[in-house]
């Protein structure tokens, strides 16, 4: 048969070129224009989010909601947008906070994503009080590796009054050897006066976080309530201290709860939130919850700076686990981290967060010169396994 013996008839044939017949090609146009017409959606919604939080007005539910749900192909979208917001208020910098924890384990609280819990069966250090020249030696470390806040955290439902004693000493010792410093304390549930006399001694913040939304919050907590968490936050804040909050995401929550406790968080005012991602510990309640992946940790950051736009976001515990090689991309929509290691388990080594944020071209608060901080020594590393060799290939 020979090219003149080719006839097209209305459907039966498709169309030389792209192999569609006119009922595909009818379709095929639908759905791209549908996906037009979300693509064009979800702009006018980052750009009308972009512009409430320049101008100080509070982001719709919905809109929240929107940014959590969009799809991979709109992220980057998404990211330049929450960029916006993160540069208007802090440029490119880079905060970097340092922990210590003074009181590992042993917790009567239940609160099912923490290895300290009451019950826990983590292998983690369990030890009681730091002497306060240990803390401000460790302190010290954290400090000459660039952090600018040194935060103070001791497992336990709340502070007695020798524990707030034994805390103003350690914030004491901090002081005395790095008066520049902010230090920030998170000893759980707040007594009458605590806070003042935490203040008192030189603290500078206060963290207590929501953790997730107050509708969901018995699911993961039954020793206290969502409520006596909000009343510490407002406890430090009326006592003059910096209130710091944040959330744990991949509890099993919604989208609706995470909105929920972003739009709570707006209403307290802090002026921090540390977004941590949760580490499901072997041992705990919450050991088989692996809801997260790299994308979904950057929208739900995006989210929370899109609610919170002028609050430091700290890009918090879990980011090594949940972001992965993705970590630097996340600062284009957080401005401050957790250098080091965390209460119970370890995090990325100091050097690699100061590589990774000077390659990905923002600067550490406080340093001239972060590249300066970093082992930045480099070097080509010669090839000695594989073929023409008696190791196996790198694959």
């Amino acid at each position: 048969m020979t090219d003149m013996d080719v006839r097209p008839t209305d459907t039966a044939r498709a169309d030389a070129t792209t192999g569609e017949t006119p009922g595909d090609a009818t379709a095929g146009a639908a759905a791209r224009g549908e996906d037009a017409r979300c693509e064009a959606g979800l702009l006018g919604v980052l750009a009308d989010l972009v512009g409430r939080g320049l101008a100080g007005a509070e982001p719709g539910r919905d809109q929240a909601l929107a940014v959590l749900r969009s799809g991979d192909d709109d992220l980057l979208d998404v990211l330049a947008a929450a960029g916006r917001l993160r540069r208007h208020h802090f440029g490119r910098r880079v905060k970097l906070n340092f922990l210590v924890n003074l009181k590992s384990g042993l917790c009567p609280e239940d609160c099912s994503y923490c290895s300290q819990r009451l019950g826990s069966q983590a292998g983690i250090l369990r030890y009681s009080w730091l002497r306060p020249q240990e803390a401000a030696a460790s302190a010290g470390a954290g400090i000459a590796g660039g952090a600018r806040r040194v935060c103070l955290v001791a497992s336990g439902r709340g502070p007695t009054d020798r524990d707030v004693d034994r805390v103003a000493d350690t914030i004491g010792a901090i002081k005395q050897a790095h008066p520049e410093v902010e230090v920030c304390a998170c000893l759980g549930l707040l007594s009458d006066g605590q806070a003042d006399r935490l203040r008192s001694a030189g603290a500078d913040a206060y963290n207590h976080n929501l953790n997730t939304s107050g509708e969901n919050y018995a699911d993961i907590c039954s020793t206290h309530t969502y409520d006596d968490r909000v009343r510490t936050v407002d406890e430090a804040r009326g006592a003059g201290l910096s209130p710091c909050s944040g959330i744990i995401a991949g509890m099993g929550e919604s989208d609706e709860d995470l909105v929920d406790v972003a739009f709570a968080l707006r209403a307290l005012r802090p002026d921090s939130i540390p977004v941590n991602f949760l580490m499901p510990f072997e041992g705990t309640p919450l050991a088989g919850e692996w809801n997260l992946d790299p994308r979904r940790c950057l929208r739900i950051l995006a989210m929370v700076r899109f609610v919170n736009p002028a609050a430091e976001v700290r890009l918090a515990g879990g980011r090594e686990i949940h972001l992965g090689s993705m970590q630097a991309l996340a600062l284009s929509v957080a401005n401050s981290i957790f250098l080091g290691d965390y209460l119970t388990s370890e995090g990325q080594q100091g050097h690699q967060d100061l590589k990774m944020i000077e390659e990905a071209g923002y600067t550490v608060e406080g340093l001239a010169d972060a590249e300066a901080a970093a082992d930045t020594a480099r070097s080509v590393t010669l090839r000695h396994r594989g073929v023409g060799t008696e190791l196996p290939p790198n694959a």
